[in-house]
């Protein structure tokens, strides 16, 4: 039986590839690669992300190609968003003659703004968002602030509630902010609301099929079918941004969830973050953003029809001048990169600076390198440590050259502060939803309010002063003086930056 059986190995034929099969395959792969690098060349502008996308597939092929067609297409080229950019320019038109009228108008008589022309052009040309001038600006600062505060004027809403977040996370607020929406959708108040389908993912499923059932809209923003193959986690709704009757917004850093409410009942950990409520005229224009992000992911063609733009009345409001900055995958151009450019070069004495994530790209690194070798003193506070640690290595890799133009870097250690602001010479202050990153700028929706003020300037520089209570800040020559260790890998990490 053995020996039978010896001697069917023996005449056993394993076939082994030709040299010709393996010429074949090696040649249809190295076509594949090709392919591959082509489109990365053709589709994505960044020259930097660029050449670390053709690196990944070069060095790391199968992984590599994964990567870019998961993360990496350029949607923009795909033609993703047509219908979106149609309802943008749709909506746009009917306000473009009275926004520029008035924020020409404000520029010349506002002495705050004076200072900042060209940062209010900027925004007003290539952004299409006017400078408004009766706002009454509140700053909210964490979940503390920010919630009571948006419970009260979703309570007190006649008409309608538009909600736009990134993430809605079920917990005690969302279930707060659940059961007040639903109360007033049932008393005949028009809800609307927007959420992330990566960011939101927790809420899928019985949460949101109540809140329908009580008569509020809702819609996913770019709908992920399997979360764990999702190609789309980059092109994201990063907005938090709610208006309430056309006059009221909320703009800012905080989504909907308990971790931002440090009151000692979520995961223990200190959560500082930042929002503003605006009452005014610049809701009107956070309504019309709203607006194309609605039509967008409904399919419906909502009109701006007088009831969701009322009129202005600025006795009931206040005086505070306000721009709004948005861009994302659909915008023509980085509007959000570009007006923190403008305004870190338009600094005199101060830059104030804080941020989750800070991988700034090369042209807010040159803005800030600039800004601090000239005499203006630029002060960042960031997290010791974020809830990434690829990005925390990107980020330390800029730190050498921050530190050796004069920037100072703060580590905040309270716990993780994921508050957006940047603020120039206390009187040009910008609260938002993007973080100082590649992602913010050119891969997910966001939007910011740059708000010319003194007062809310005092505010957030006094929050600023407050928060490096809790920070350390670096020391240039020990920073410099690491080991190679620890230098190295960062440096490795930022090789991925443009992809962060």
């Amino acid at each position: 039986m053995a020996a039978a059986l010896s001697a069917r190995i023996a005449h056993t034929s394993f076939r082994l590839p030709s040299i010709d099969h393996i010429l074949l395959i090696e040649l249809a792969y190295a076509i594949i690669v090709a392919g591959v690098c082509l489109r990365i060349i053709h589709d994505t502008r960044n020259t930097a992300k660029t050449l670390a996308y053709l690196l990944l597939v070069i060095f790391v092929p199968l992984a590599g190609m994964a990567v870019y067609f998961t993360v990496g297409i350029n949607y923009r080229k795909r033609k993703l968003y047509d219908h979106k950019l149609s309802d943008d320019e749709h909506l746009r038109r009917r306000m473009e003659e009275r926004i520029i009228a008035v924020s020409r108008t404000l520029v010349e008589e506002r002495a705050e703004v004076a200072p900042a022309r060209g940062l209010v052009r900027l925004l007003l040309r290539d952004g299409r968002s006017g400078l408004t001038g009766d706002n009454a600006v509140r700053l909210l600062i964490n979940g503390e602030e920010k919630f009571p505060a948006l419970l009260q004027a979703l309570e007190e809403a006649q008409h309608h509630i538009h909600m736009e977040y990134y993430i809605i996370e079920r917990g005690v607020i969302a279930g707060r902010i659940r059961d007040v929406l639903m109360r007033k959708a049932r008393a005949g108040v028009q809800v609307r609301l927007i959420h992330d389908d990566y960011g939101s993912r927790s809420i899928r499923g019985k949460w949101l099929r109540e809140l329908r059932t009580s008569g509020a809209e809702v819609f996913p923003f770019n709908r992920v079918r399997l979360v764990p193959f999702a190609n789309r986690l980059n092109y994201r709704n990063h907005r938090k941004l709610v208006v309430v009757d056309g006059c009221r917004a909320f703009v800012g850093g905080i989504n909907i969830s308990d971790r931002y409410i440090n009151d000692g009942n979520s995961d223990g950990l200190y959560w500082r973050d930042t929002h503003l409520m605006i009452e005014g005229s610049a809701a009107r224009r956070l309504q019309h953003l709203f607006l194309a992000d609605w039509n967008f992911c409904a399919g419906q063609q909502v009109e701006p029809a007088p009831a969701l733009f009322p009129p202005p009345d600025p006795a009931a409001h206040g005086g505070e001048s306000v721009q709004v900055a948005a861009s994302g995958p659909d915008s023509p151009a980085p509007m959000i990169m570009l007006s923190l450019v403008r305004a870190i070069t338009m600094a005199r004495e101060e830059v104030l600076i804080t941020t989750p994530y800070f991988i700034p790209g090369e042209a807010i690194l040159e803005a800030l390198r600039v800004a601090a070798l000239g005499g203006v003193r630029v002060r960042i506070l960031v997290p010791e440590r974020s809830d990434s640690r690829l990005v925390d290595a990107a980020a330390h890799s800029y730190f050498n050259e921050m530190l050796e133009a004069g920037v100072e870097i703060h580590l905040y250690q309270r716990g993780f502060i994921h508050a957006k602001t940047l603020l120039v010479d206390g009187h040009v202050a910008i609260v938002g939803t993007a973080n100082m990153d590649q992602r913010s700028f050119e891969l997910n929706f966001e939007v910011n309010a740059v708000v010319y003020s003194a007062k809310l300037g005092a505010q957030l520089r006094a929050q600023f002063l407050s928060d490096l209570a809790y920070a350390e800040p670096i020391d240039p020559a020990r920073w410099e003086a690491r080991p190679l260790f620890k230098q190295l890998p960062e440096r490795l990490a930022r090789l991925a930056s443009p992809l962060l």
